[in-house]
């Protein structure tokens, strides 16, 4: 037998100290299984090293196959578990692995007495015992549910543990700081309650790309825990036990006709909000399904403010029968359940943290975002998009459900999404601190026409080199006709190495002048209505919403700025966007410049 790596005196004492408490001769023999010569446990057990070997002879420790050698010490450990006084959870869930052990042990004792296959795995002979049934889709055990309920809830911060204690308010509405964790917990909140009870499920995002996320996160959920995959299709999930969840855009071709608890997500950032609250309200009619509603804030002129803050009810009402609702982040921070039975509560990027959050760095995200941006995205602040460029209600139109409305030329999982239709680039390098923006536009085909957004890319933390090649990616999958780059600072270096593979390259050298025509041509398209983006990108509504028009610091010029220094970049988005559409002459062939007079 080989012989064990040179052992000290502490960590012989420790090894015996790790068997059970048995007799010496036992201890010896377990010794010995491990590897550890007569020497070495003659030092452990005090014993002379004749008798050793004496015990080794007539026991034939050295004749022990390993089902006798693992057995034994698998029945020692369990003993010395059930015959202990004080039992911690560990010690159960160690007796309860003992047990499957043991009946495994058994198993392959029986195979290697002449059984079979089905000795090593009762489910062969259960499956050859009769006539063979389809499995069951989705069918989960209960041992699984609670599997699945425990990492769940193991998973939840502290501020998430609310949620779920919430989670049988008739209606719950939350705003929250961006990337806490919400769309990620109410996929798992629902699927489990779905498991456990089940009630039907109904996601309604502004566009099915945005509703997909959450049965991403869902089959990621099962996938994790139990390492198998939850069957779907195309928008709905069926369960074993009856329950549906589905996954509908906020289309009322989509939307309409289903019942069961719904989860209406970014509610503040939809266009008509009143019309489809009733159309989502109306799924969730009987009294046993719940609503809940979660964003982030977008403007106090969105429709959606008047649900927040409780004034729709007053609409029509004696003034005596009116009702205020407290919605300060003060009074909604632990949440409450308010006059109009809405339970409501505040969670900002702050509380997160407070909550265990460790996930961010608060004091760059400070630096990276202006003061405004920081108290929109992160504080929960509501937006004053008086004096921006691009409005919240002018950008509604622009917002489409994109996998339903360019389905036809459109295929966002293809080798080529879009086929052999021409598309522009336009990019935004980054700065110290800053983010780059890149957006893929599908260009127009004929005059009129309207350019697609059709997809966009933040990259942080990259050097000119690495921006330079996720641009080259971009151009082995789509045909590219155009890409525009604005070459102040980094953005030198990203166009150098750029135009190494695509010499027609465009750039850009801010000034005010140019800064000007970059907008004005972005404003003709969108007053136009010649612009589309999916409706779930609220990064490119924000980002515009950030373009105001300022004065120059000389006083002489009207220029255009994102209210952002070198420390912010939240509108990398809006000017890469602004380099793409420049591809196109503001005297297009759409025929008028009128209404880029309005904000000159």
């Amino acid at each position: 037998m080989n012989a064990l790596p040179s052992l000290t005196l502490a960590s012989v004492s420790e090894t015996v100290q790790l068997l059970p408490q048995a007799d010496a001769r036992r201890q010896a023999k377990f010794l010995y299984w491990m590897g550890w010569r007569v020497c070495d446990i003659a030092e452990a057990t005090w014993e002379n090293e004749k008798t050793l070997h004496s015990w080794k002879a007539r026991d034939e420790w050295d004749r022990a196959d390993n089902i006798e050698r693992i057995g034994g010490a698998l029945e020692i450990r369990l003993i010395q578990l059930i015959l202990k006084d004080s039992k911690t959870g560990g010690d159960f869930k160690e007796i309860d692995l003992l047990h499957r052990q043991l009946e495994r042990q058994a198993r392959i004792q029986r195979y290697q007495g002449g059984g079979n296959e089905a000795d090593l795995n009762p489910a062969v002979a259960n499956r050859n015992a009769g006539p063979k049934k389809p499995p069951k889709k989705n069918d989960f055990s209960e041992e699984e549910i609670e599997r699945l309920k425990d990492a769940f809830l193991d998973g939840c911060f502290d501020f998430q543990r609310i949620w779920h204690r919430e989670k049988n308010q008739r209606t719950r509405a939350l705003l929250k700081s961006r990337q806490i964790g919400a769309t990620f917990y109410f996929a798992r909140e629902a699927f489990v309650d779905a498991l456990e009870t089940g009630h039907n499920k109904i996601f309604l995002s502004a566009s099915k790309n945005q509703s997909f996320i959450f049965k991403n996160y869902m089959q990621d959920f099962v996938r994790l825990v139990l390492d198998r995959d939850l069957r779907a299709n195309d928008d709905l999930i069926k369960l074993h036990n009856g329950a549906e969840i589905r996954f509908v855009s906020t289309s009322s071709r989509t939307a309409q006709g289903y019942h069961g608890d719904f989860y209406f997500d970014e509610f503040f950032w939809v266009p008509k909000f009143a019309e489809l609250n009733k159309l989502a309200s109306a799924m969730a009619t009987h009294k046993h399904w719940r609503k809940t509603y979660f964003s982030t804030p977008s403007t106090m002129s969105h429709e959606a403010y008047p649900f927040w803050d409780g004034t729709r009810l007053n609409k029509g009402r004696p003034k005596e029968k009116h009702i205020e609702i407290d919605v300060t982040h003060k009074a909604l921070a632990r949440g409450r359940l308010c006059e109009d039975r809405i339970w409501r509560q505040i969670v900002t990027v702050l509380d997160a943290e407070r909550s265990g959050c460790d996930l961010f760095d608060i004091e760059e995200l400070r630096l990276e975002n202006s003061v405004e941006d920081f108290a929109n995205l992160y504080l929960c602040q509501f937006i004053d998009d008086s004096a921006s460029v691009f409005p919240l209600t002018m950008l509604q139109p622009c917002m489409v459900d994109s996998w339903v409305e360019w389905a036809a030329d459109y295929k966002p999982f293809a080798i080529r999404p879009y086929g052999d239709r021409p598309v522009w680039l336009g990019y935004d390098p980054a700065e110290s601190g800053d983010s780059a923006g890149l957006v893929v536009v599908g260009a127009p085909i004929a005059p009129g026409d309207k350019f697609r957004v059709l997809e966009r890319f933040q990259f942080k933390g990259m050097d000119f080199a690495a921006q330079a090649e996720a641009i080259r990616k971009i151009t082995q999958r789509y045909w590219v006709t155009y890409i525009g780059i604005d070459a102040t600072g980094m953005g030198t270096g990203v166009a150098q190495l750029v135009r190494q593979f695509f010499p027609g390259l465009t750039t850009f050298s801010y000034s005010p002048e140019v800064k000007t025509r970059l907008v004005l041509k972005a404003y003709d398209v969108i007053k136009s209505g010649r612009l589309e983006y999916d409706a779930g990108w609220t990064d490119v509504s924000q980002s515009l919403m950030a373009i105001q028009k300022t004065i120059t610091a000389n006083g002489r010029q009207v220029t255009y700025t994102a209210g952002r220094n070198q420390a912010t970049g939240h509108a990398d988005l809006a000017w890469a966007l602004f380099h793409a559409l420049q591809n196109e002459p503001l005297e297009s062939q759409h025929g008028s410049t009128s209404s880029t007079m309005e904000i000159l």
